[in-house]
């Protein structure tokens, strides 16, 4: 309880500073292109770092586990047909490293502000004491906002058409605040921690991020019929900044109709925010939707930092170094990065070789239906590169 007071006496000292209007710095990135609609872009109140030497960026690269390593390599194999003026600080963390190791990372990440970031395994049969590592990063970080635009892809055959979702999730407390502790024997206590500063803050990052992107409205995800004071809490603070923006429309949903709603007709959906656990299982269900982990990118910002990574959290072991894994996710998470950087014209041209790259069903790997390899998707796409430079 003790721990639990001092999170949420941290986090009530500074919300004040992190909400007020002057310290938002509207910044932009676009997940498809230039050319498309408002509705395409996401929004951050990070300021992104300033290029250095001869206006080259440099980024914090961490390959992760499973297929990361060989996902990162094809980053920079496009990068490097593309000219883009990147420098990766590449630094190798897995999940059989030690806190040290985590945390010389996460230094890099602070020198450099923002990385690329493969998925880092969390092995439930480590003993209690063992801390996720991707959690690690985004609390020490303060990644507080991680968001997903769900759409659907050319050339991908799902059962659901024009699926056009952001899912903004809180990713720095709720049920992943990792404070558990056996009571007494067979008995484990678990604590939510919920507090109205950060509730305050991702209602406020959901709500301003659909303004700016003239969406139409804003679904709550909770299930505060039955916890009533954390979820309860939760929705309030949503509720309450939802008033300064009549021009949306507010929807509270209970989590488990959600489920049903999503997987029924996804259409309906919006803009969806919501805490941290039921966050990652609509952000799994919603890349399914689309198509599969390999398709969708998904970023984490902060006020100074962002990391960028797939959407989906599995690190795919089964498909590493059989040269068959989808780049897709990877690689339209750099070019949100380059847009994040304000290299707009590499991100535009990366991006438009990979979606083209998507409607060709001769290069698709095995996971969207196709019979081709990793190596023969990232030549076609280079070819792409190629033919416009």
């Amino acid at each position: 309880m003790i721990m639990a007071l001092k999170i949420l006496t941290a986090a009530s000292c500074c919300v004040k500073s992190m909400l007020r209007p002057c310290n938002l710095c509207h910044s932009w990135e676009i997940l498809f292109g230039h050319e498309t609609s408002p509705r395409s872009f996401s929004f951050k109140y990070s300021i992104p770092p300033s290029a250095k030497y001869g206006g080259r960026h440099t980024v914090t690269m961490i390959p992760g586990d499973g297929i990361g390593p060989e996902l990162m390599l094809h980053v920079k194999t496009v990068f490097r047909h593309a000219c883009v003026p990147v420098d990766f600080e590449e630094v190798i963390v897995n999940c059989t490293s030690c806190e040290e190791d985590i945390h010389n990372a996460i230094m890099a990440v602070r020198r450099n502000r923002v990385a690329l970031k493969g998925n880092l395994e969390t092995n439930h049969n480590l003993p209690p004491s063992h801390k996720c590592r991707n959690n690690m990063f985004r609390t020490t970080l303060d990644l507080y906002a991680n968001v997903i635009h769900f759409k659907s892809l050319p050339g991908v055959e799902t059962r659901h058409k024009d699926v056009d979702i952001l899912v903004v999730r809180e990713n720095t407390e709720g049920e992943y605040s990792n404070l558990e502790h056996e009571s007494v024997t067979g008995v484990i206590e678990s604590l939510k921690i919920i507090t109205k500063a950060k509730s305050f803050r991702i209602a406020q990052y959901a709500f301003q991020l659909a303004q700016e992107m003239e969406r139409k409205k804003v679904t709550v995800v909770h299930k505060a019929n039955i916890m009533k004071l954390g979820d309860g809490l939760f929705l309030q603070c949503c509720r309450e900044v939802a008033s300064h923006y009549p021009q949306l429309t507010f929807e509270g949903m209970i989590v488990d109709n959600t489920t049903t709603q999503l997987v029924s007709r996804p259409q309906q959906f919006d803009v969806m925010v919501m805490p941290n656990l039921y966050g990652n299982v609509v952000n799994s269900i919603c890349t399914g939707l689309v198509g599969g982990a390999g398709l969708v990118p998904g970023a984490n910002y902060g006020h100074t930092h962002a990391v960028f990574e797939t959407a989906s959290r599995q690190s795919a072991r089964n498909l590493a170094n059989k040269n068959i894994a989808n780049p897709t996710a990877m690689l339209l998470a750099s070019c949100i990065m380059l847009d994040y950087l304000q290299l707009h014209s590499y991100a535009t041209s990366i991006r438009a070789a990979v979606l083209a790259s998507m409607e060709n069903k001769n290069v698709h790997t095995p996971d969207i239906g196709g019979q081709s390899t990793t190596l023969d998707f990232i030549h076609n796409i280079i070819d792409h590169i190629n033919t416009v430079n």
